[in-house]
Protein backbone atom coordinates (compact mmCIF):
# COMPACT_ATOMS: atom_id res chain seq x y z
CA UNK A 1 0.00 0.00 0.00
CA UNK A 2 1.40 3.43 -0.92
CA UNK A 3 1.98 6.08 1.77
CA UNK A 4 -0.94 8.24 0.59
CA UNK A 5 -3.36 5.32 0.91
CA UNK A 6 -2.01 4.54 4.34
CA UNK A 7 -2.68 8.10 5.45
CA UNK A 8 -6.26 7.95 4.23
CA UNK A 9 -7.01 4.76 6.16
CA UNK A 10 -5.60 5.89 9.49
CA UNK A 11 -7.96 5.92 12.41
CA UNK A 12 -8.35 9.19 14.22
CA UNK A 13 -6.46 9.53 17.50
CA UNK A 14 -9.02 10.42 20.15
CA UNK A 15 -6.43 12.43 22.03
CA UNK A 16 -5.75 14.68 19.04
CA UNK A 17 -7.12 18.22 19.37
CA UNK A 18 -8.12 18.18 15.71
CA UNK A 19 -11.21 16.48 14.30
CA UNK A 20 -10.80 13.89 11.55
CA UNK A 21 -10.84 15.03 7.96
CA UNK A 22 -13.66 14.34 5.47
CA UNK A 23 -12.35 10.86 4.71
CA UNK A 24 -11.61 10.02 8.33
CA UNK A 25 -7.91 10.79 8.15
CA UNK A 26 -6.08 12.31 11.08
CA UNK A 27 -4.93 15.79 10.20
CA UNK A 28 -1.38 16.85 10.70
CA UNK A 29 -0.38 19.54 13.13
CA UNK A 30 -0.79 22.97 11.53
CA UNK A 31 2.17 25.01 10.47
CA UNK A 32 3.41 27.04 13.42
CA UNK A 33 6.24 28.83 11.66
CA UNK A 34 6.68 32.21 13.34
CA UNK A 35 7.66 33.72 9.99
CA UNK A 36 4.36 32.69 8.43
CA UNK A 37 2.24 35.88 8.26
CA UNK A 38 -0.98 33.92 8.65
CA UNK A 39 0.13 32.97 12.14
CA UNK A 40 0.48 36.61 13.12
CA UNK A 41 -3.03 37.64 12.21
CA UNK A 42 -4.87 38.30 15.40
CA UNK A 43 -6.54 40.96 17.50
CA UNK A 44 -4.71 43.04 20.07
CA UNK A 45 -5.72 43.38 23.73
CA UNK A 46 -7.60 46.65 23.19
CA UNK A 47 -10.01 46.48 26.12
CA UNK A 48 -9.59 46.73 29.87
CA UNK A 49 -12.18 44.99 32.08
CA UNK A 50 -13.84 48.36 32.69
CA UNK A 51 -14.09 49.29 29.01
CA UNK A 52 -15.43 45.81 28.23
CA UNK A 53 -18.09 46.21 30.95
CA UNK A 54 -19.06 49.54 29.39
CA UNK A 55 -19.35 47.83 26.01
CA UNK A 56 -21.47 44.98 27.43
CA UNK A 57 -23.70 47.39 29.37
CA UNK A 58 -24.19 49.54 26.28
CA UNK A 59 -24.90 46.55 24.03
CA UNK A 60 -27.61 45.38 26.43
CA UNK A 61 -28.98 48.93 26.52
CA UNK A 62 -31.70 47.67 28.84
CA UNK A 63 -33.55 50.81 29.82
CA UNK A 64 -33.42 52.33 26.32
CA UNK A 65 -34.55 49.02 24.81
CA UNK A 66 -37.51 48.99 27.20
CA UNK A 67 -38.35 52.52 26.07
CA UNK A 68 -38.22 51.50 22.42
CA UNK A 69 -40.48 48.49 23.02
CA UNK A 70 -42.85 50.11 25.53
CA UNK A 71 -46.01 49.28 23.57
CA UNK A 72 -45.30 45.54 23.66
CA UNK A 73 -45.07 45.52 27.43
CA UNK A 74 -48.19 47.63 27.96
CA UNK A 75 -50.41 45.45 25.74
CA UNK A 76 -49.04 42.08 26.86
CA UNK A 77 -49.78 42.20 30.57
CA UNK A 78 -49.13 45.84 31.33
CA UNK A 79 -47.18 46.94 34.43
CA UNK A 80 -47.26 43.45 35.96
CA UNK A 81 -45.30 41.85 33.12
CA UNK A 82 -43.15 44.95 32.61
CA UNK A 83 -41.89 44.98 36.21
CA UNK A 84 -42.47 41.56 37.74
CA UNK A 85 -41.84 39.80 34.45
CA UNK A 86 -38.52 41.66 34.42
CA UNK A 87 -37.70 40.27 37.86
CA UNK A 88 -38.34 36.72 36.63
CA UNK A 89 -36.36 37.26 33.42
CA UNK A 90 -33.50 38.77 35.42
CA UNK A 91 -33.26 35.73 37.69
CA UNK A 92 -33.31 33.39 34.70
CA UNK A 93 -30.86 35.45 32.67
CA UNK A 94 -28.47 35.60 35.60
CA UNK A 95 -28.60 31.80 35.66
CA UNK A 96 -27.82 31.76 31.92
CA UNK A 97 -25.06 34.37 32.36
CA UNK A 98 -23.42 32.38 35.17
CA UNK A 99 -23.67 29.17 33.12
CA UNK A 100 -22.06 30.78 30.09
CA UNK A 101 -19.52 32.50 32.31
CA UNK A 102 -18.37 29.12 33.58
CA UNK A 103 -18.00 27.83 30.02
CA UNK A 104 -16.15 31.00 29.02
CA UNK A 105 -13.72 30.57 31.89
CA UNK A 106 -13.12 26.99 30.85
CA UNK A 107 -12.84 27.60 27.08
CA UNK A 108 -12.27 31.29 26.21
CA UNK A 109 -12.54 31.86 22.46
CA UNK A 110 -14.27 34.40 20.20
CA UNK A 111 -16.46 31.74 18.55
CA UNK A 112 -17.96 31.07 21.96
CA UNK A 113 -21.01 28.81 22.08
CA UNK A 114 -20.26 26.98 18.83
CA UNK A 115 -16.71 26.09 19.84
CA UNK A 116 -17.87 24.86 23.25
CA UNK A 117 -20.33 22.47 21.61
CA UNK A 118 -17.60 21.10 19.35
CA UNK A 119 -15.12 20.83 22.21
CA UNK A 120 -17.52 18.99 24.53
CA UNK A 121 -19.23 16.86 21.88
CA UNK A 122 -16.35 15.69 19.74
CA UNK A 123 -18.29 13.60 17.23
CA UNK A 124 -19.60 14.22 13.72
CA UNK A 125 -23.03 14.94 15.18
CA UNK A 126 -21.49 17.38 17.63
CA UNK A 127 -19.72 19.14 14.78
CA UNK A 128 -23.01 19.59 12.90
CA UNK A 129 -24.71 20.93 16.04
CA UNK A 130 -21.75 23.25 16.62
CA UNK A 131 -22.06 24.57 13.08
CA UNK A 132 -25.79 25.25 13.43
CA UNK A 133 -25.21 26.93 16.80
CA UNK A 134 -22.64 29.21 15.17
CA UNK A 135 -25.02 30.16 12.35
CA UNK A 136 -27.87 30.87 14.78
CA UNK A 137 -25.60 33.00 16.97
CA UNK A 138 -24.15 34.98 14.06
CA UNK A 139 -27.61 35.52 12.58
CA UNK A 140 -28.85 36.72 15.97
CA UNK A 141 -26.13 39.35 16.14
CA UNK A 142 -26.70 40.52 12.58
CA UNK A 143 -30.40 41.00 13.25
CA UNK A 144 -29.63 42.65 16.60
CA UNK A 145 -27.51 45.22 14.79
CA UNK A 146 -30.30 45.72 12.26
CA UNK A 147 -32.85 46.19 15.05
CA UNK A 148 -30.84 48.92 16.78
CA UNK A 149 -30.28 50.82 13.53
CA UNK A 150 -33.97 50.45 12.61
CA UNK A 151 -35.08 51.76 16.00
CA UNK A 152 -32.85 54.82 15.67
CA UNK A 153 -34.11 55.37 12.13
CA UNK A 154 -37.72 55.31 13.31
CA UNK A 155 -36.98 57.58 16.28
CA UNK A 156 -35.12 60.09 14.12
CA UNK A 157 -37.98 60.36 11.64
CA UNK A 158 -40.50 60.08 14.48
CA UNK A 159 -39.41 63.50 15.71
CA UNK A 160 -41.39 64.89 12.79
CA UNK A 161 -44.56 63.67 14.48
CA UNK A 162 -43.93 66.08 17.35
CA UNK A 163 -44.32 68.92 14.87
CA UNK A 164 -47.44 67.61 13.17
CA UNK A 165 -45.70 65.98 10.22
CA UNK A 166 -47.14 62.80 8.71
CA UNK A 167 -45.68 59.32 8.38
CA UNK A 168 -42.31 59.23 6.61
CA UNK A 169 -42.09 57.48 3.26
CA UNK A 170 -40.50 54.05 3.10
CA UNK A 171 -37.74 55.23 0.76
CA UNK A 172 -36.71 57.93 3.25
CA UNK A 173 -36.52 55.36 6.07
CA UNK A 174 -34.41 53.12 3.88
CA UNK A 175 -31.97 55.90 2.95
CA UNK A 176 -31.51 57.00 6.57
CA UNK A 177 -31.14 53.37 7.69
CA UNK A 178 -28.34 52.79 5.13
CA UNK A 179 -26.62 56.06 6.14
CA UNK A 180 -26.63 55.01 9.81
CA UNK A 181 -25.28 51.56 8.88
CA UNK A 182 -22.47 53.12 6.87
CA UNK A 183 -21.52 55.56 9.64
CA UNK A 184 -21.42 52.86 12.35
CA UNK A 185 -19.30 50.60 10.13
CA UNK A 186 -16.82 53.38 9.35
CA UNK A 187 -16.52 54.25 13.05
CA UNK A 188 -15.69 50.62 13.80
CA UNK A 189 -13.06 50.46 11.06
CA UNK A 190 -11.39 53.75 11.99
CA UNK A 191 -11.71 53.05 15.72
CA UNK A 192 -9.43 50.03 15.49
CA UNK A 193 -6.57 52.02 13.95
CA UNK A 194 -5.38 52.90 17.44
CA UNK A 195 -5.86 50.47 20.32
CA UNK A 196 -7.21 53.16 22.63
CA UNK A 197 -9.96 54.54 20.37
CA UNK A 198 -12.63 51.83 20.67
CA UNK A 199 -12.14 51.37 24.45
CA UNK A 200 -12.34 55.14 24.89
CA UNK A 201 -15.47 55.25 22.76
CA UNK A 202 -17.06 52.45 24.79
CA UNK A 203 -16.17 54.19 28.05
CA UNK A 204 -17.77 57.38 26.73
CA UNK A 205 -20.92 55.58 25.52
CA UNK A 206 -21.19 53.71 28.84
CA UNK A 207 -20.80 56.90 30.91
CA UNK A 208 -23.20 58.80 28.65
CA UNK A 209 -25.67 55.92 28.80
CA UNK A 210 -25.73 56.13 32.61
CA UNK A 211 -25.95 59.94 32.56
CA UNK A 212 -28.84 59.87 30.08
CA UNK A 213 -30.66 57.40 32.33
CA UNK A 214 -30.60 60.02 35.10
CA UNK A 215 -31.46 62.92 32.77
CA UNK A 216 -34.49 61.21 31.22
CA UNK A 217 -35.80 59.94 34.57
CA UNK A 218 -35.50 63.32 36.30
CA UNK A 219 -36.94 65.17 33.31
CA UNK A 220 -40.10 63.04 33.32
CA UNK A 221 -40.53 63.21 37.10
CA UNK A 222 -39.98 66.98 37.21
CA UNK A 223 -42.12 67.55 34.11
CA UNK A 224 -45.11 65.81 35.68
CA UNK A 225 -44.48 67.15 39.19
CA UNK A 226 -44.33 70.88 38.38
CA UNK A 227 -47.24 71.09 35.95
CA UNK A 228 -50.77 71.60 37.22
CA UNK A 229 -52.36 69.59 34.41
CA UNK A 230 -50.12 66.54 34.98
CA UNK A 231 -50.66 63.80 37.57
CA UNK A 232 -48.71 60.74 38.61
CA UNK A 233 -50.26 57.31 38.26
CA UNK A 234 -51.10 55.48 41.48
CA UNK A 235 -48.86 52.86 43.00
CA UNK A 236 -51.65 50.35 42.44
CA UNK A 237 -51.43 50.91 38.71
CA UNK A 238 -47.63 50.94 38.54
CA UNK A 239 -47.05 47.79 40.55
CA UNK A 240 -50.27 45.84 40.12
CA UNK A 241 -52.21 46.73 36.96
CA UNK A 242 -52.89 43.93 34.48
CA UNK A 243 -53.60 44.84 30.83
CA UNK A 244 -54.44 42.17 28.26
CA UNK A 245 -55.20 43.72 24.88
CA UNK A 246 -54.24 40.70 22.78
CA UNK A 247 -57.12 38.20 22.83
CA UNK A 248 -54.89 35.47 24.27
CA UNK A 249 -55.62 33.99 27.69
CA UNK A 250 -53.89 35.63 30.63
CA UNK A 251 -51.55 32.66 31.03
CA UNK A 252 -50.27 32.97 27.47
CA UNK A 253 -49.98 36.75 27.78
CA UNK A 254 -47.79 36.38 30.86
CA UNK A 255 -45.21 34.53 28.78
CA UNK A 256 -45.52 36.61 25.60
CA UNK A 257 -45.20 39.70 27.78
CA UNK A 258 -41.71 38.61 28.76
CA UNK A 259 -40.47 39.54 25.27
CA UNK A 260 -39.78 43.14 26.29
CA UNK A 261 -37.69 42.13 29.30
CA UNK A 262 -35.92 39.34 27.40
CA UNK A 263 -34.99 41.67 24.53
CA UNK A 264 -33.58 44.21 26.98
CA UNK A 265 -31.41 41.60 28.71
CA UNK A 266 -30.26 39.69 25.63
CA UNK A 267 -26.80 39.90 24.00
CA UNK A 268 -24.63 39.62 27.11
CA UNK A 269 -22.55 37.16 25.08
CA UNK A 270 -20.90 40.25 23.57
CA UNK A 271 -18.17 39.69 26.15
CA UNK A 272 -17.66 36.11 24.96
CA UNK A 273 -17.05 37.18 21.37
CA UNK A 274 -14.60 39.90 22.45
CA UNK A 275 -12.81 37.63 24.91
CA UNK A 276 -9.60 37.53 22.86
CA UNK A 277 -9.21 41.30 23.30
CA UNK A 278 -9.25 41.51 27.13
CA UNK A 279 -6.59 40.49 29.65
CA UNK A 280 -7.08 37.44 31.92
CA UNK A 281 -10.29 36.34 30.18
CA UNK A 282 -10.80 33.27 32.38
CA UNK A 283 -11.41 35.49 35.41
CA UNK A 284 -12.51 38.81 33.90
CA UNK A 285 -15.02 37.62 31.29
CA UNK A 286 -17.44 35.73 33.63
CA UNK A 287 -17.48 38.66 36.06
CA UNK A 288 -18.23 41.16 33.30
CA UNK A 289 -21.05 38.98 31.93
CA UNK A 290 -23.09 38.76 35.14
CA UNK A 291 -22.34 42.36 36.16
CA UNK A 292 -23.68 43.59 32.80
CA UNK A 293 -26.93 41.65 33.28
CA UNK A 294 -27.35 42.81 36.88
CA UNK A 295 -26.67 46.49 36.12
CA UNK A 296 -28.94 46.39 33.08
CA UNK A 297 -31.78 44.87 35.10
CA UNK A 298 -31.51 47.42 37.91
CA UNK A 299 -31.47 50.46 35.63
CA UNK A 300 -34.24 48.97 33.46
CA UNK A 301 -36.52 48.33 36.46
CA UNK A 302 -36.04 51.86 37.83
CA UNK A 303 -36.62 53.45 34.42
CA UNK A 304 -39.83 51.51 33.83
CA UNK A 305 -41.12 52.50 37.29
CA UNK A 306 -40.51 56.15 36.37
CA UNK A 307 -42.23 55.76 32.98
CA UNK A 308 -45.27 54.02 34.50
CA UNK A 309 -45.67 56.66 37.21
CA UNK A 310 -45.40 59.49 34.65
CA UNK A 311 -47.60 58.09 31.89
CA UNK A 312 -50.69 60.27 31.38
CA UNK A 313 -52.84 58.66 28.70
CA UNK A 314 -52.30 54.90 28.71
CA UNK A 315 -54.41 54.26 25.62
CA UNK A 316 -52.76 57.10 23.73
CA UNK A 317 -49.30 55.72 24.44
CA UNK A 318 -50.28 52.15 23.56
CA UNK A 319 -51.82 53.14 20.24
CA UNK A 320 -48.98 55.49 19.22
CA UNK A 321 -46.57 54.40 16.50
CA UNK A 322 -43.69 55.39 18.79
CA UNK A 323 -45.01 55.15 22.38
CA UNK A 324 -41.91 56.56 24.07
CA UNK A 325 -41.99 59.66 21.87
CA UNK A 326 -45.61 60.21 22.90
CA UNK A 327 -44.75 59.64 26.56
CA UNK A 328 -41.94 62.21 26.46
CA UNK A 329 -44.18 64.73 24.68
CA UNK A 330 -46.98 64.46 27.23
CA UNK A 331 -44.64 64.67 30.25
CA UNK A 332 -42.09 67.38 29.37
CA UNK A 333 -43.60 69.12 26.36
CA UNK A 334 -42.65 69.24 22.71
CA UNK A 335 -39.48 71.35 22.84
CA UNK A 336 -37.90 69.57 25.80
CA UNK A 337 -38.96 66.20 24.37
CA UNK A 338 -37.24 67.01 21.07
CA UNK A 339 -33.97 67.83 22.83
CA UNK A 340 -34.07 64.73 25.02
CA UNK A 341 -34.95 62.45 22.12
CA UNK A 342 -32.04 63.79 20.08
CA UNK A 343 -29.76 62.81 22.98
CA UNK A 344 -31.53 59.45 23.13
CA UNK A 345 -30.88 58.84 19.41
CA UNK A 346 -27.25 59.89 19.76
CA UNK A 347 -26.86 57.40 22.58
CA UNK A 348 -28.57 54.69 20.51
CA UNK A 349 -26.07 55.15 17.71
CA UNK A 350 -23.28 54.74 20.25
CA UNK A 351 -24.86 51.45 21.28
CA UNK A 352 -24.99 50.51 17.61
CA UNK A 353 -21.21 50.94 17.35
CA UNK A 354 -20.73 48.49 20.22
CA UNK A 355 -23.15 45.97 18.70
CA UNK A 356 -21.42 46.07 15.32
CA UNK A 357 -18.04 45.73 17.05
CA UNK A 358 -19.17 42.51 18.72
CA UNK A 359 -20.96 41.05 15.71
CA UNK A 360 -17.97 41.73 13.46
CA UNK A 361 -15.71 39.75 15.81
CA UNK A 362 -18.18 36.88 15.77
CA UNK A 363 -18.44 37.03 11.96
CA UNK A 364 -14.66 37.06 11.71
CA UNK A 365 -14.32 34.17 14.16
CA UNK A 366 -16.88 32.07 12.27
CA UNK A 367 -15.14 32.80 8.95
CA UNK A 368 -11.77 32.02 10.53
CA UNK A 369 -13.11 28.57 11.35
CA UNK A 370 -14.41 27.94 7.83
CA UNK A 371 -18.12 28.29 8.61
CA UNK A 372 -19.12 31.09 6.21
CA UNK A 373 -19.04 31.49 2.43
CA UNK A 374 -15.80 33.21 1.36
CA UNK A 375 -14.28 32.33 4.74
CA UNK A 376 -10.68 32.84 3.59
CA UNK A 377 -11.49 36.36 2.44
CA UNK A 378 -13.57 37.33 5.49
CA UNK A 379 -11.12 36.00 8.08
CA UNK A 380 -8.43 38.50 7.08
CA UNK A 381 -7.15 41.01 9.67
CA UNK A 382 -6.15 44.23 7.96
CA UNK A 383 -2.56 45.06 9.00
CA UNK A 384 -3.15 48.80 8.66
CA UNK A 385 -6.50 49.12 10.45
CA UNK A 386 -5.79 46.23 12.87
CA UNK A 387 -9.35 44.98 12.53
CA UNK A 388 -11.41 42.43 10.55
CA UNK A 389 -12.28 45.14 8.02
CA UNK A 390 -13.65 42.72 5.42
CA UNK A 391 -15.94 41.10 7.99
CA UNK A 392 -17.10 44.55 9.11
CA UNK A 393 -18.01 45.66 5.59
CA UNK A 394 -19.60 42.31 4.74
CA UNK A 395 -21.90 42.43 7.74
CA UNK A 396 -22.57 46.10 6.99
CA UNK A 397 -23.82 45.14 3.53
CA UNK A 398 -26.02 42.37 4.96
CA UNK A 399 -27.50 44.67 7.60
CA UNK A 400 -28.10 47.37 4.97
CA UNK A 401 -29.97 44.85 2.81
CA UNK A 402 -32.39 44.28 5.70
CA UNK A 403 -33.40 47.92 5.32
CA UNK A 404 -34.79 47.18 1.85
CA UNK A 405 -37.83 45.81 3.68
CA UNK A 406 -38.75 49.38 4.58
CA UNK A 407 -39.81 49.67 0.94
CA UNK A 408 -42.23 46.75 1.19
CA UNK A 409 -43.66 45.55 4.49
CA UNK A 410 -43.01 46.66 8.06
CA UNK A 411 -44.37 43.32 9.37
CA UNK A 412 -41.54 41.35 7.77
CA UNK A 413 -39.01 43.88 9.04
CA UNK A 414 -40.41 43.59 12.58
CA UNK A 415 -40.03 39.81 12.36
CA UNK A 416 -36.36 40.12 11.45
CA UNK A 417 -35.83 42.51 14.34
CA UNK A 418 -37.61 40.31 16.91
CA UNK A 419 -35.92 37.10 15.77
CA UNK A 420 -32.62 38.38 17.20
CA UNK A 421 -33.84 37.63 20.73
CA UNK A 422 -35.00 34.15 19.71
CA UNK A 423 -31.77 33.29 17.89
CA UNK A 424 -29.50 34.47 20.70
CA UNK A 425 -31.56 32.64 23.31
CA UNK A 426 -31.31 29.38 21.35
CA UNK A 427 -27.54 29.84 20.98
CA UNK A 428 -27.29 30.14 24.77
CA UNK A 429 -29.30 27.01 25.41
CA UNK A 430 -27.45 24.66 23.03
CA UNK A 431 -24.05 24.50 24.84
CA UNK A 432 -25.76 24.30 28.23
CA UNK A 433 -27.82 21.33 27.01
CA UNK A 434 -24.67 19.64 25.65
CA UNK A 435 -22.91 20.15 28.98
CA UNK A 436 -25.82 18.62 30.91
CA UNK A 437 -26.88 15.73 28.68
CA UNK A 438 -23.87 14.87 26.51
CA UNK A 439 -20.68 15.73 28.34
CA UNK A 440 -21.77 15.82 31.97
CA UNK A 441 -20.70 18.57 34.35
CA UNK A 442 -18.05 16.33 35.87
CA UNK A 443 -16.28 16.32 32.48
CA UNK A 444 -16.16 20.08 32.04
CA UNK A 445 -12.78 20.89 30.43
CA UNK A 446 -10.18 21.81 33.08
CA UNK A 447 -8.73 25.27 33.58
CA UNK A 448 -11.98 26.89 34.69
CA UNK A 449 -11.38 29.66 37.22
CA UNK A 450 -15.08 30.46 37.61
CA UNK A 451 -16.65 27.20 38.68
CA UNK A 452 -20.29 27.12 39.82
CA UNK A 453 -19.68 24.20 42.16
CA UNK A 454 -22.73 22.51 43.68
CA UNK A 455 -25.03 25.16 42.21
CA UNK A 456 -23.93 24.37 38.67
CA UNK A 457 -26.58 21.78 37.80
CA UNK A 458 -29.42 23.86 39.24
CA UNK A 459 -28.35 26.99 37.35
CA UNK A 460 -27.88 25.00 34.15
CA UNK A 461 -31.37 23.47 34.36
CA UNK A 462 -33.00 26.83 35.15
CA UNK A 463 -31.20 28.30 32.15
CA UNK A 464 -32.29 25.52 29.83
CA UNK A 465 -35.95 25.63 30.89
CA UNK A 466 -36.01 29.40 30.45
CA UNK A 467 -34.46 29.20 26.96
CA UNK A 468 -36.92 26.52 25.84
CA UNK A 469 -40.10 28.12 27.24
CA UNK A 470 -39.38 31.65 26.02
CA UNK A 471 -38.36 30.46 22.55
CA UNK A 472 -41.73 28.74 22.08
CA UNK A 473 -43.84 31.67 23.29
CA UNK A 474 -41.81 34.31 21.46
CA UNK A 475 -42.92 32.75 18.16
CA UNK A 476 -46.59 33.39 19.06
CA UNK A 477 -48.49 36.01 17.00
CA UNK A 478 -49.97 39.05 18.70
CA UNK A 479 -53.54 37.68 18.57
CA UNK A 480 -55.04 34.16 18.52
CA UNK A 481 -56.51 34.64 15.03
CA UNK A 482 -54.14 37.01 13.28
CA UNK A 483 -54.55 38.39 9.81
CA UNK A 484 -51.65 38.22 7.38
CA UNK A 485 -50.51 41.66 8.54
CA UNK A 486 -50.68 40.60 12.21
CA UNK A 487 -48.75 37.36 11.83
CA UNK A 488 -45.51 36.83 13.69
CA UNK A 489 -43.20 36.18 10.75
CA UNK A 490 -40.23 35.51 13.02
CA UNK A 491 -40.58 31.76 12.56
CA UNK A 492 -40.47 32.17 8.75
CA UNK A 493 -37.39 34.38 8.95
CA UNK A 494 -35.72 31.92 11.31
CA UNK A 495 -36.62 29.07 8.98
CA UNK A 496 -35.06 30.82 5.97
CA UNK A 497 -31.84 31.26 7.94
CA UNK A 498 -31.79 27.54 8.80
CA UNK A 499 -32.29 26.62 5.13
CA UNK A 500 -29.41 28.86 4.03
CA UNK A 501 -27.10 27.39 6.66
CA UNK A 502 -28.04 23.82 5.69
CA UNK A 503 -27.42 24.55 2.00
CA UNK A 504 -23.95 25.91 2.72
CA UNK A 505 -23.19 22.91 4.96
CA UNK A 506 -24.07 20.56 2.11
CA UNK A 507 -22.10 22.53 -0.47
CA UNK A 508 -18.93 23.29 1.44
CA UNK A 509 -19.30 23.68 5.20
CA UNK A 510 -18.93 19.97 6.00
CA UNK A 511 -15.43 20.10 4.45
CA UNK A 512 -14.23 23.41 5.91
CA UNK A 513 -15.91 24.11 9.25
CA UNK A 514 -13.31 23.81 12.05
CA UNK A 515 -10.89 22.21 9.60
CA UNK A 516 -9.00 25.30 8.55
CA UNK A 517 -5.37 25.65 9.57
CA UNK A 518 -6.28 28.62 11.74
CA UNK A 519 -8.98 26.65 13.56
CA UNK A 520 -6.57 23.79 14.10
CA UNK A 521 -3.99 26.12 15.59
CA UNK A 522 -6.47 27.65 18.00
CA UNK A 523 -7.76 24.26 19.14
CA UNK A 524 -4.20 23.05 19.66
CA UNK A 525 -3.33 26.11 21.75
CA UNK A 526 -6.57 25.75 23.74
CA UNK A 527 -5.86 22.09 24.52
CA UNK A 528 -2.27 22.83 25.50
CA UNK A 529 -3.44 25.61 27.82
CA UNK A 530 -6.04 23.30 29.37
CA UNK A 531 -3.33 20.71 30.03
CA UNK A 532 -1.04 23.31 31.61
CA UNK A 533 -3.79 24.51 33.91
CA UNK A 534 -4.74 20.97 34.80
CA UNK A 535 -1.11 20.23 35.72
CA UNK A 536 -0.99 23.38 37.85
CA UNK A 537 -4.21 22.38 39.64
CA UNK A 538 -2.82 18.90 40.30
CA UNK A 539 0.38 20.37 41.75
CA UNK A 540 -1.68 22.61 44.04
CA UNK A 541 -3.74 19.63 45.22
CA UNK A 542 -0.60 17.64 45.94
CA UNK A 543 0.88 20.57 47.87
CA UNK A 544 -2.31 20.90 49.95
CA UNK A 545 -2.38 17.18 50.68
CA UNK A 546 1.29 17.23 51.63
CA UNK A 547 0.63 20.14 54.00
CA UNK A 548 -2.21 18.27 55.69
CA UNK A 549 0.06 15.30 56.28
Amino acid sequence: MDPESQTQTQTHDASSPFPPGPSGDAPTKPNTNENDPTQKQGLTLKFTPWSMLCLAFSVLGTYSTFAQDLSSGLTNGGPITILWGLVLVTVCNLAVALSLGELTSSMPTALGQAYWVHRMWGTRTGRVVSYMCAWINVFGWWTLGASMIAFMTDFTLGLRALFGQGESAGWLKFVLYVVFTFILTVVNVVGCRRDRILPWLNNFVGAWFIALFGILSLAMLIGVGVRDNRTFQSGTFVFGAWINATGWSDGVVWFTGLVQAAYGLTAFDSVIHMVEEIPSPRTNAPRIIYLAVASGAVTGFIFMVVCLFCIQDVNGVVNASLPFVTLMNETVGRDAATTLLVLFIFNGLGQGVSILTTSSRLTWGFARDGGLPFSTYLSHIDPVWKAPVRALWAQGVLIALVGVLYLFADTVLEAILSVSTIALTISYGIPIAVLLFITGRENLPPGCKFHLGRWGSTLNYVSLVYCCVTTVFFFFPGTPQPSVAEMNWAIAVFGVMLVISCVFWGVKGWRTYLRTEEAGMRMLVARELEQELEDEAEEERQAVNAGKK
